[in-house]
C-alpha cells in the first residue's frame, strides 16, 4: 500500500496562488506516474495534471494550462501543484494519485489516492 497525503489547500481570493503538496511514504515513489484530480460535490472527478516517473514530461487539462504547474521531487517522495491566477471555478477538493500503467487523464487508471485537500477560491 502506497500512502499519499495532500496538503496546502485553503481559501484564497480570485487571482491568488497556492502550492499543493502530496507526500508519499514510499521509498519507491520514483516508479510511479503521478497525477492531480479535483472533485466538486455532485460532479465527476476531473483530471487536472499529470507527470511521468522521471518528471521530464507533464500533461495538463485545457482549463488549467498556463496557470498550473505540476512537478515532483523523487528524492523527497513529494509531488507538487503550483496554482496561479486562481478562479472561482477552481474550487474543489484536490486529490493526488499514483499509477504504474494506464491513461494519465483517466481516474480509473490510478492505483492509489490521497484523502484530498480543500481549495476554495472566493471573494
Amino acid at each position: 500500500q502506497v500512502q499519499l497525503v495532500e496538503s496546502g489547500g485553503e481559501e484564497v481570493q480570485p487571482g491568488g496562488s497556492l502550492r499543493l503538496s502530496c507526500v508519499a511514504s514510499e521509498r519507491t515513489f520514483g516508479v510511479y506516474n503521478m497525477g492531480w484530480f479535483r472533485r466538486t460535490p455532485g460532479l465527476e472527478r476531473e483530471f487536472v495534471a499529470a507527470i511521468i516517473r522521471s518528471g521530464i514530461r507533464t500533461y495538463y487539462a485545457e482549463s488549467v494550462r498556463g496557470r498550473f504547474t505540476i512537478s515532483r521531487d523523487n528524492a523527497k517522495n513529494t509531488l507538487y501543484l503550483q496554482m496561479n491566477s486562481l478562479k472561482p471555478e477552481d474550487t474543489a477538493i484536490y486529490y493526488c494519485g499514483a499509477h504504474v500503467r494506464g491513461t494519465y487523464d483517466n481516474s480509473t487508471s490510478y492505483d492509489y489516492w490521497g484523502q484530498g485537500t480543500q481549495v476554495t477560491v472566493s471573494s
